[in-house]
């Protein structure tokens, strides 16, 4: 309920899936394991293991970036065209045009005027969606393997030729304010957490909401949507990714056909960011607001990403975040629920997806005798005896083990598989950094975790949000440093 949601779409919001896959089904795997002979014993040091050979990658003249993983399993196929820009992307004063031209995409181009693309991709069909995020912008459909060249070709014509009318604009405008409304103003969580996250970056654009700004919202105009358009959409920005019953060479041979023939940019496409500043305190947001239910804390660090990360770091933050607040074993719902009584369900995440920086958040919701100084208090005991005194090697391997095991289970998606490879090659990884993960991940160490929980759960770089439930027709937001002293890094 309190994850800390970073993407908008069209119709929902998109979920950073941070779950890598292997080449066989579990049950393939399962059976070869079976099937091998056990091996001879050694004295010599293990080699290490050559990741399982996935995906094939290719770069068209145009720079486009080309990414076919074929799964033969059903004859279905998933289409993915990834844009290297975001909402953190966006010039000033006009946050949200990122999400609002993704809507404005399903408007049409001269080929296929109007809103056709969906009805068009449902009547072969299939299905289509898209979504937005601080640093992507992703479009997808769905379809039986021999619709890809139709689909395929569609995509590629918007991706120069999109035509929007005053009327599309002023009517998809309305569709992002009502978005915004339902999603965010009449949600308190959303509130709390917009805020947070705005406290949290004080320069960098990670801190303006995907969706943007009310305000900013309503000036947004064709021009607007357009220069972005231009800007950003080309194909030596883009990256596709298709995954199902194909062909490498097949895939190539379309995608030659149809975003082939579009011309370069032109342009050095860059993205103009601001650095974030060292911080010197942790603050404090608290919401009170009739609509809340029980009262709630949650809890936000900056950290590197994947993307961001020293060699080993983000993987060894994966892990810290599992062993931390993964469901019921982890320590902050042990902690926090079992032994403290401090609250009725707590939990937690690791955000791994962003290019300049990740995030790791816990969460507490209130019993009805809890208050928000207990929850506080009792999500820095479990943070302060980490930094100290680290996680065991039995809570190390159960993590890994998890996580290793879901790596497994994802690649029963080609959906799934398309995603991971798109949101790390979007952030700058290569394909061998996605197949390598389950090597990385195995290096880990007890030390390597508790260093990156010293450096990095530093109270400095975080924001504490409180949402409280408060008498009818009130609604405050007070943001207030920390009080001297709760340091304890």
């Amino acid at each position: 309920m309190f994850k800390h949601w970073i993407a908008a779409s069209r119709f929902r919001a998109g979920l950073v899936i941070t779950l890598v896959s292997l080449t066989m089904p579990v049950a393939a795997i399962a059976a070869e394991a079976r099937k091998a002979p056990a091996p001879a014993a050694s004295t010599e040091q293990p080699a290490k293991e050559r990741p399982a050979k996935k995906a094939f990658e290719f770069i068209l003249e145009n720079g486009l970036d080309l990414v076919v993983i074929p799964d033969h399993r059903a004859p279905v196929v998933t289409q993915m065209v990834w844009y290297k820009v975001g909402a953190a992307d966006e010039p000033p004063g006009v946050s949200g045009i990122a999400h609002f031209l993704e809507h404005l995409m399903f408007k049409g181009t001269e080929k296929l005027p109007g809103s056709q693309f969906s009805k068009i991709v449902a009547l072969k069909g299939g299905d289509d969606n898209a979504f937005t995020n601080q640093d992507v912008t992703a479009y997808f459909q769905r379809v039986a393997k021999d619709r890809l060249a139709s689909v395929m070709e569609m995509e590629a014509d918007r991706m120069v030729n999109l035509r929007l009318s005053e009327t599309d604009v002023k009517t998809e405008r309305d569709v992002i304010l009502e978005e915004r409304r339902s999603r965010v103003d009449n949600d308190p969580a959303s509130l709390l957490q917009e805020q947070m996250m705005a406290a949290l970056y004080r320069n960098h654009p990670y801190g303006i909401p995907v969706i943007g700004w009310e305000h900013e919202m309503r000036q947004l105009d064709r021009e607007d949507a357009l220069s972005f358009y231009r800007r950003f959409y080309a194909p030596e920005n883009a990256i596709l990714i298709v995954a199902g019953d194909v062909e490498p060479d097949d895939v190539l041979a379309l995608a030659e056909e149809t975003f082939g023939k579009i011309p370069r940019h032109g342009k050095t496409i860059e993205r103009e960011r601001p650095a974030e500043p060292k911080h010197d305190a942790s603050v404090t947001v608290t919401l009170e607001d009739p609509r809340a239910g029980r009262t709630t804390v949650q809890r936000f660090y900056i950290t590197p990403s994947y993307a961001s990360a020293k060699p080993g770091e983000a993987e060894a933050l994966d892990l810290l975040g599992r062993v931390m607040a993964h469901g019921t074993t982890g320590r902050i719902y042990k902690h926090l629920v079992m032994e403290e009584k401090a609250a009725a369900s707590a939990g937690g995440w690791y955000s791994d997806s962003g290019l300049d920086s990740g995030r790791i958040g816990f969460y507490a919701i209130a019993g009805e005798k809890n208050t928000p100084e207990q929850m506080e208090a009792a999500i820095d005991a479990v943070v302060e005896d980490v930094r100290d005194n680290g996680v065991t090697q039995k809570e190390l391997d159960r993590a890994r083990t998890g996580l290793l095991a879901e790596h497994v289970y994802s690649s029963d998606s080609i959906s799934r598989l398309a995603r991971q490879y798109g949101w790390r090659l979007a952030a700058g990884m290569s394909v061998e950094d996605v197949e390598d993960w389950p090597n990385r991940l195995k290096a880990v160490t007890v030390d390597d975790v508790r260093k990156v929980a010293r450096d990095y759960l530093v109270d400095e770089n975080s924001v504490t949000g409180i949402l409280e439930p408060a008498p009818e027709h009130t609604s405050r937001v007070e943001e207030k440093p920390a009080p001297a002293g709760k340091d304890k890094s």
